[in-house]
């Protein structure tokens, strides 16, 4: 490809559509909303990754609610220290 002159076009990244259930608690909890704009774009991400993959909405309910403690500290999805 290389040699032929060709070039790959890479996706621009997309905005990411944060679910309803996390999106209510962020406007609800101003410290949450805070806590989770002070995290890196990365550690945004896999959150919301994580919050979105489950089709029902107490599933994807639950998931923020176990996250928010470790969000409003600061911390990743996978940070355990």
């Amino acid at each position: 490809m290389e040699k032929a002159g060709l070039k790959v076009n890479f996706k621009k990244s997309t905005e990411l559509i944060i679910p309803e259930e996390f999106q209510n608690k962020l406007d609800g909890i101003p410290a949450l909303k805070a806590a989770f704009d002070a995290l890196t774009p990365g550690r945004q991400r896999a959150y919301i990754f994580y919050f979105s993959e489950p089709k029902q909405s107490k599933t994807r309910d639950s998931r923020v609610e176990k996250c928010m403690q470790q969000i409003l500290n600061g911390r990743g999805l996978n940070d355990y220290n």
